[in-house]
């Protein structure tokens, strides 16, 4: 799973990272969520550019266009015409057999509404059948299932606790719950739940993860990663 794109080779969570990602042959994208003021969902992890574009600018108090204005390159040279990707951006050079994993970074995704939209947003591109929503909050995970039940949710937790039972079809554990507990990829699996580590730099631990039972591994760099797990390029 590709953390906000390969944010090794490019900015995290541009259009750049996306795409070096998809070259890298990983199987599923993981990126963050926002809304901005007119509505739209933005590929973003902070609530403002201000460590990313340089520029105290709240995604919640602007429109796109007025956020995209900005670019996003994190101070790195080659990637000045970068800006914040709109969901549909993504979703337009997705491939139909690389999956999606949406971090809601907002409790505007407790509001019906945007849940609705979301799942229009999907449904239009085809997606919504491959893609999961996470959060470390929960209950935004549970309002958007409520408008689109079909959708995948996940739990990310720093304390090993389990989702509710019945509710999530994925679990993120911090990477040292699994030191901790070897049997904990067991116990979820139990539960019917996909284990993948809150790990953005995993290959340390890959043959750990392997022998314990993880589904995925979360990873800042997956051409490094799919090398040490033996896979090139699609």
């Amino acid at each position: 799973m590709a953390h906000r794109g390969n944010s090794a080779a490019a900015p995290e969570n541009t259009m750049a990272a996306f795409r070096r990602a998809l070259r890298d042959g990983a199987d599923l994208l993981e990126t963050d969520l926002h809304v901005t003021r007119d509505g739209a969902f933005v590929c973003l992890h902070d609530e403002t550019l201000l460590r990313t574009g340089g520029v105290p600018l709240a995604a919640a108090d602007v429109t796109l266009r007025e956020l995209r204005a900005h670019p996003v390159a994190c101070g790195r040279k080659g990637f000045e015409d970068e800006r914040v990707p709109a969901l549909e951006e993504l979703l337009g050079i997705l491939p139909a057999s690389v999956g999606l994993a949406l971090e809601l970074k907002t409790d505007r995704f407790l509001e019906p509404e945007v849940g609705r939209r979301l799942a229009r947003v999907l449904g239009d591109h085809g997606a919504l059948d491959r893609t999961a929503v996470l959060s470390f909050e929960f209950a935004r995970c549970r309002a958007v299932r409520r408008e689109a039940p079909d959708l995948l949710a996940g739990w990310i937790t720093m304390t090993g606790a389990l989702p509710p039972a019945g509710e999530a079809g994925m679990v993120g554990p911090f990477w040292p719950v699994l030191l901790a507990n070897p049997l904990y990829p067991w116990l979820a699996h139990r539960r019917g739940l996909f284990v993948a580590p809150l790990d953005d730099a995993p290959d340390r631990l890959l043959p750990y993860y392997r022998l314990i039972g993880c589904d995925a591994v979360l990873t800042n760099d997956p051409a490094a990663t799919l090398r040490k797990l033996g896979r090139g390029p699609r």
